[in-house]
């Protein structure tokens, strides 16, 4: 059993169910991809599994433990949330911002130790963020905000880091440094890494484990091998897809071609020779 799971676990929002009797396993020291067609209930089941919303029943388990049974900083010593669009006091710069990620850490009055002082400079390090300290957030482009705030969590010092959707409203090249970051995280360092990705591409090459989410329940899971397939597509997101296998990475990559509503429409996209496409 791994250290952190969930036991028959039921959420809801008021009186409507969202999840129930949800069972999955999170492995440890790898990246799990969290992934579902809008209103799955994917963000639901990451928030509850980091403490931020309540089941109505079940459980979140770490380490035997019932999470939300737990003193709340000493969750904040295991576990760590990037939610979907933080925001922050206006003036805030990168460096006070990710202090703040020390607070499960501290006592008293809340003085920075000299512990705390190398966690933060090893946390601006990880990020490409050193030079950039004394920036206020509002003066950095999204990707480096977006950083920072990985920074931010980052000096919690957790051996698990939750994100949600981390890669929302960056363009290529800053999406691209925000996973790369992540993948070097959990190579480097260890980390144990739960995320809700909207780009299945992404999921499936930086990801070791899939979890397919439809209408709150697990529609698929495992490696991306055996989670990204056309009939995992058909069934959780309504698509046709064609399978490629990428020749860098060796992972599934998908084309859709047409939402299954429309599937009587003539296939024209299949015809296109997508070996020689990947390979210009």
């Amino acid at each position: 059993m791994e250290r952190l799971y969930t036991e028959n676990l039921q959420i809801a929002y008021d009186k409507r169910i969202i999840v129930d009797s949800l069972n999955i396993e999170i492995p440890k020291g790898e990246i799990t991809a969290l992934v579902g067609a809008n209103g799955s209930g994917k963000s639901t089941i990451l928030k509850t599994m980091a403490r931020l919303i309540k089941p109505k029943q079940g459980a979140v388990i770490l380490d035997g433990k019932k999470i939300h049974q737990e003193p709340t900083k000493q969750i904040a010593k295991e576990l760590a949330i990037l939610p979907q669009n933080p925001e922050a006091p206006e003036g805030l710069t990168v460096a006070e911002l990710i202090r703040y990620g020390r607070s499960p850490h501290q006592t008293g009055f809340k003085t920075v130790s000299a512990q705390d002082t190398e966690i933060i400079d090893w946390a601006l390090k990880m990020t490409s963020l050193t030079d950039l300290k004394e920036r206020p957030l509002d003066h950095l482009s999204g990707g480096q905000r977006q950083r920072a705030w990985i920074a931010m969590a980052l000096a919690q010092d957790t051996e698990i880091l939750f994100l949600d959707e981390p890669t929302t409203f960056l363009d290529m090249t800053h999406q691209l440094d925000v996973m790369n970051i992540l993948k070097e995280l959990n190579q480097t360092e260890q980390k144990t890494i739960v995320m809700v990705v909207h780009d299945l591409n992404h999921a499936s090459r930086y990801a070791s484990h899939m979890i397919a989410i439809k209408d709150g329940k697990v529609a698929a899971s495992g490696v991306p091998q055996d989670v990204m397939t056309a009939p995992m597509l058909e069934e959780v997101f309504n698509v046709k897809a064609d399978i490629l296998i990428d020749p860098r990475s060796g992972v599934p990559i998908c084309i859709p071609y047409e939402t299954c509503s429309g599937c009587e429409i003539k296939d024209v996209v299949r015809g296109l020779d997508y070996a020689n496409v990947l390979s210009i």
